[in-house]
């Protein structure tokens, strides 16, 4: 009998032990699901992880705190639709074509916009390229469902993102700003309104936390693109009150802007409006992350945060300070390209920092190399898998390449810039000049080195155009009918009229009786 007993004891042993084996190799051959969160005009120093002691942020923070922090991390543009492209082909805009946001004017229509320039901005691509093999093509080629929430501005009707690999699309369409603001009714033909007063970030969030659930045993690949924290600037009285009051307690300013060449930009952090709008994308943020964690689907989910451009120091709604980068979105400094870049890896040490330049378009190559599949250089072509690096290793020294030869809506002027190394150059339109910072030593751009480095001028001038002109990229064109005396005017305008109602708008909204006068932007609106 004790015999019998052994050998049962040792058959049931070898069998739960072929079990445990054959457990363990399915987890390993299990696809890791990606969750890809894109914000829009969200800047390098609008998170608590940052460094901001104004906005709050916890969940954001805890994707990037878990995760690798790439602190040179940037856009591949310094505005949108050039940028979201280049994350969904791993090209830079030269390359790709989309290198103005989608619906900006060009050529003679530029004058329409009375700003009275030099140059007469080219003509771009006005929809993502159907040749092109996109990042989610990719992803269902390897086998993933695939899913897009929110913001898209990379084309009209025929070039949505289910015309580019995502199996459902909840809310992209042409527009890149929320047509009808924050709060529903949404005026938006792909998002079906519910019910009155729901916050938009939130609905987002909950439509991707339902993908993951109905996909929970399948590889999924989900991109939440919000169109927070992009202007119409909103948010609930509430929020509000509790970031006037946190503004009041920092100290408030006696000045809040000062002018740059086109247009006056923030210096400081306590716009209470912008902050509850932040807080509002980040509580969705949070509602995805714990939706993962419920599920049991945390460790085996990469996580992406990034943005898609720097933050609105100036235009739009000139909502909030990058500081200590100058300028923010639509500009050719840091604070228009550089962006949070977050990347969290399921066994992988997180709570570190990688300090090598990497940019958008390297996602697309990262994201399959992690997930293991295989790599398309021939579509990635600008950008290179950044899997080297998260794992302690090192990649090839290469040059980023910006190209963005229009006048943004926010000041920024017709450039291109490639950064080697510490080194940036940018390269202006409008005379041909060219400045050169150290970024290691003058992160602010403070100070221009170019007439001390004359020959690492010249070289990167010559890497510069070389690629500019080999991938075909338009360049603006003097415009005949410029008069500088009528732009000389323009300015003078902005200086006495536009930068004083900038200051008064400010105190406005930290004033204790600040009220929108539309139900905190239907945000209190509930149905009858």
């Amino acid at each position: 009998m004790k015999l019998l007993t052994k050998l049962q004891f040792s058959i049931f042993f070898c069998f739960s032990l072929l079990v445990v084996l054959s457990c363990q190799e399915v987890k390993k051959d299990e696809k890791m699901n990606v969750l890809f969160i894109l914000a829009d005009d969200f800047g390098y120093y609008d998170m608590s992880c940052m460094g901001s002691t104004y906005y709050e942020t916890p969940h954001i923070d805890r994707i990037a705190n878990e995760g690798v922090i790439f602190t040179d991390g940037y856009a591949t543009c310094q505005v949108c639709s050039p940028s979201r492209a280049s994350i969904m082909t791993g090209k830079f805009p030269a390359r790709h074509g989309i290198t103005d946001w989608i619906g900006a004017k060009t050529g003679e229509e530029w004058r329409k916009a009375g700003r009275f320039n030099k140059l007469l901005p080219p003509d771009y691509t006005h929809n993502l390229p159907h040749g092109f093999t996109t990042l989610p093509e990719a992803m269902k080629e390897a086998g993933y469902k695939t899913f897009f929430a929110g913001k898209w501005h990379l084309g009209s009707k025929g070039s949505w993102p289910e015309d580019h690999g995502f199996d459902i699309n909840i809310g992209g369409w042409d527009a890149g700003s929320p047509h009808g603001g924050f709060f529903s009714p949404y005026k938006n033909p792909n998002l079906e309104n519910r019910e009155d007063g729901e916050n938009l970030s939130m609905r987002l969030a909950e439509e991707t936390a339902q993908f993951i659930k109905a996909n929970k045993d399948t590889a999924f690949f989900a991109y939440l693109s919000f169109y927070a924290v992009h202007g119409p600037i909103q948010t609930t009285q509430e929020k509000w009150a509790k970031y006037r009051d946190k503004a009041e307690a920092m100290g408030i300013a006696e000045k809040g802007f000062e002018m740059g060449h086109f247009l006056p930009i923030r210096q400081v952090q306590d716009n209470p409006v912008y902050a509850g709008l932040v807080e509002a994308m980040d509580d969705a943020v949070g509602h995805v992350l714990n939706t993962l964690e419920e599920l049991g689907l945390a460790d085996n989910t990469i996580i992406v945060f990034t943005s898609d451009n720097g933050g609105v120091a100036a235009g739009d709604a000139f909502a909030t300070s990058n500081k200590p980068l100058r300028a923010g979105k639509g500009y050719q400094f840091e604070g228009g390209i550089r962006e949070p870049y977050f990347m969290k890896v399921p066994n992988m040490q997180g709570g570190k920092k990688i300090d090598e330049p990497v940019s958008g378009a390297d996602f697309y190559p990262t994201i399959l190399d992690l997930v293991g599949a295989d790599l398309k250089p021939q579509e990635h072509a600008d950008g290179v898998s950044l899997l080297p690096l998260l794992r302690g290793e090192t990649i090839n020294e290469r040059a980023l390449i910006w190209h963005y030869p229009h006048y943004g809506n926010q000041g920024g002027e017709p450039s291109s810039i490639i950064r080697e190394g510490d080194w940036k150059l940018i390269h202006y339109y409008e005379d041909g000049r060219e400045e050169l910072y150290n970024l290691k030593t003058d992160i602010e751009e403070t100070t221009d080195v170019a007439a001390d480095n004359s020959e690492l001028v010249k070289q990167m001038s010559e890497k510069l155009f070389a690629y500019l002109n080999n991938v075909g990229a338009k360049f603006p064109v003097k415009d005949p009918l410029y008069k500088p005396e009528l732009e000389k005017q323009h300015l003078k305008n902005i200086i006495e009229k536009r930068l004083p109602a900038l200051e008064k708008q400010r105190m406005h909204f930290l004033s204790k009786d600040f009220d929108p006068q539309n139900n905190w932007w239907g945000s209190k609106l509930t149905k009858d």
